[in-house]
């Protein structure tokens, strides 16, 4: 197991180091003065040289490319003072230090991915073994029909019908808002109810879907087939046997929504109006903030980089193969 995560850990920072000069190279080959976007409006020529010194764009590409890697591993210096490890650059529209805007932002993402995760992995593990378990009766037959309802909805289709009926029309829940956990538990649960809510109804209706067929394929297998035979219960071999083999292509498709929801979070943090890491990356954009938008680059694909590691993890755990491969 060792070794599999060390394999795993040197592959992540090969991909965040082939990320980051794709990255740097791709914004810096954009014929445009990242000195006169950062001076704003009102820039002398004078104010555009100090600027491009203090950024270091007097240098070669290949001297900033290397500052720019050393500054994630040991930090660097700019004219507003130094900028601790790891160190993405300083914002062209804010002057602030990239690396801080992103944790400032950081907590609504991850409570607005995680808060959805556990809801659908729930309700679609629940549903799915329900119709498993139920297989060929009316119940079977609803479960499924509603997961298939329910796919074809998306979050800024389904979002605004939510807010339309609990928020403005009927009254009963206040607008979407984060407030952090650490301080009122309580306002952040309700604050992120709505959009927990509207992701977890999109996503429930796959894993409804791939549990139940999963399920249902591993009660075919022999060994639960000699375990029935053998006399077991009929429940204990549905959680005891069957249910682990179907988590095995359940961990592998969340691996790939986990992405999902974090590029996802741009769409639900626009449609409830919330400011997290999709709306910094979107707004950054439109700014020309090139900095920013490299560091959300950067951070996003280590963050999944990582929720892959740990998913491989839970992988090998379930299948004793993986360890042993």
């Amino acid at each position: 197991m060792l070794q599999f995560l060390v394999r795993r850990l040197i592959g992540a920072c090969v991909i965040i180091f082939l990320i980051g000069a794709f990255t740097f190279f791709l914004f810096y080959t954009i014929p445009q003065d990242f000195a006169e976007l950062s001076c704003g409006r009102n820039c002398t020529p004078q104010n555009i040289e100090v600027i491009r010194e203090n950024l270091g764009l007097d240098k070669p590409i290949t001297s900033q490319f290397w500052e720019f890697m050393a500054g994630i591993v040991n930090g660097r210096d700019f004219s507003q003072g130094h900028c601790s490890a790891p160190c993405l650059g300083v914002s062209f529209d804010t002057g602030e230090f990239v690396w801080d805007s992103i944790l400032d932002r950081f907590p609504l993402t991850l409570s607005l991915t995680l808060g959805g995760l556990v809801i659908f992995l729930f309700l679609g593990l629940g549903s799915g073994l329900l119709a498993a378990w139920k297989r060929g009766t009316v119940v079977d037959k609803a479960v499924s029909g509603a997961s298939i309802v329910l796919s074809s909805f998306q979050i800024y289709f389904l979002g605004p019908i939510v807010l339309g009926i609990f928020v403005y029309r009927s009254g009963i829940m206040d607008n979407p808002k984060y407030e952090p956990f650490t301080e009122n538990p309580i306002a952040w649960m309700v604050g992120m109810l709505i959009p927990w809510c509207v992701m977890a109804t999109i996503f429930t209706a796959q894993y409804t879907r791939m549990a139940r067929s999963t399920m249902i394929e591993q009660l075919q297998e022999e060994h639960v087939r000699t375990a029935r035979a053998k006399g077991m219960k009929q429940r204990y071999v549905f959680f005891r046997y069957a249910w682990r083999g179907s988590l095995i292509p359940i961990v592998t498709i969340l691996g790939v929504d986990l992405s999902a929801l974090l590029s996802g979070a741009v769409v639900t943090e626009f449609t409830f109006d919330l400011a997290g890491i999709g709306r910094l990356a979107v707004d950054s954009s439109l700014t020309k903030d090139l900095p920013v938008t490299m560091g959300v680059m950067l951070f996003g694909a280590f963050f999944i980089l990582i929720l892959n590691i740990v998913v491989d993890l839970a992988y090998a755990y379930i299948d004793p193969r993986v360890r042993l491969s």
